[in-house]
């Protein structure tokens, strides 16, 4: 098991943004962006937190990413709209397209949203919890394959065609505890893979097979020519396939080489345009706790629902900190030193802490 480092979370904020900035980011998007990554360590899934940041940094550096490109909206009716992230950083375009679809839903009762030019935006769950927020029902899928290429392999398939094509939803609750669900439509999203790297640890049985077809849990194994499989068999695998075909509303398809581009669609409901608001959440908050106050199977504490472990371990690592893996921190550390950045506790600010108050 790898080192590791903790930090807490405004001083991991800190470290990052300042890296994102003398990397040639303004200081607004570096702020989203680094907002987005510390909130994943805090959900617990760091697959999607610091660890992707040298991988960004090297985005930058090698121009698949443009820094400063502000995203523009295209194509716009009363409850959709086209959003071209302009080979920006895709969290950024993300946010501000949830923040945009909320405001039109709120007027249309509805928006639906599809992406251009976007790479990566982060976890899902993240604008699934904006629109929870926000007193609507997101739903965020992001698809892409390609006849021959991919990391995860179809059902009954011997090579990779597709992503981990991951789905996102969220369902406000009345409280701090919204309904998330979050995964990829693969076994384990990829991201889980690079943390299992970076711990020196292997993956659990049943989520990749290597270059020959062959089960396997050995990370080496995926990065020499291994697959991904679907989760739930025929069923993941068909799920996989309809993140694409939504993805493909922003038509990224390519009819001659059997493929589409990896987009985003987002969806956004407002729920009072179908019932009161309150009495919704009630309704939600009722049911499930409902159907977490049954009892729990043998080998279990307890019933939880989507969402609980999220907003759990949000509470726990505000508290404790948020452990970095030494081959992610010796990363950043040469990066800093790339760049002339200090990665001090003295460059905390004022908003830094406030940002992730208890």
């Amino acid at each position: 098991m790898a080192e590791m480092h903790c930090f807490n979370s405004s001083h991991l904020h800190t470290m990052m943004r300042q890296l994102l900035m003398a990397a040639d980011t303004p200081h607004h998007i570096a702020e989203d962006v680094t907002e987005i990554l510390v909130n994943a360590n805090l959900a617990g899934h760091d697959s999607h937190g610091v660890l992707r940041l040298p991988g960004y940094l090297d985005s930058i550096s090698n121009g698949g990413i443009q820094p400063a490109a502000e995203p523009e909206v295209s194509n716009e009716t009363a409850n959709t709209f086209r959003i071209d992230g302009r080979s920006g950083f895709g969290h950024y375009t993300a946010r501000r397209a949830m923040e945009r679809a909320v405001e039109k839903a709120k007027d249309a009762d509805n928006c639906a949203v599809s992406f251009v030019n976007t790479g990566h935006i982060g976890r899902l769950g993240e604008y699934a919890e904006a629109a929870a927020r926000a007193g609507c029902i997101g739903i965020i899928t992001y698809g892409g394959g390609s006849r021959g290429r991919g990391g995860t392999v179809p059902f009954g398939g011997a090579h990779g065609a597709l992503g981990t094509n991951p789905i996102a939803v969220g369902v406000p609750t009345g409280d701090d505890s919204p309904f998330i669900i979050d995964f990829a439509t693969s076994m384990i999203a990829g991201g889980k893979i690079s943390v299992a790297q970076s711990l020196g640890v292997d993956l659990p049985e049943g989520c990749i097979v290597d270059k020959h077809g062959t089960p396997s849990v050995k990370t080496a194994d995926f990065s020499d020519g291994g697959f991904l499989l679907a989760f739930g068999g025929h069923k993941g695998y068909a799920f996989s396939l309809l993140t694409c075909l939504l993805a493909g509303l922003s038509g990224t398809f390519d009819s001659e080489q059997a493929s589409m581009g990896s987009s985003t669609l987002m969806q956004v409901i407002n729920i009072n345009a179908f019932t009161p608001l309150a009495q919704y959440q009630r309704g939600v908050r009722a049911f499930l706790d409902g159907i977490k106050s049954l009892p729990p199977a043998p080998g279990f504490d307890e019933v939880l629902v989507p969402g609980d472990f999220e907003y759990r371990s949000r509470s726990q690592r505000l508290t404790n900190g948020i452990n970095v893996p030494d081959t992610i921190y010796r990363q950043l550390q040469e990066w800093a030193e790339k760049l002339n950045v200090s990665l001090s506790e003295d460059l905390v600010e004022a908003a830094d802490v406030e940002r992730y108050q208890i």
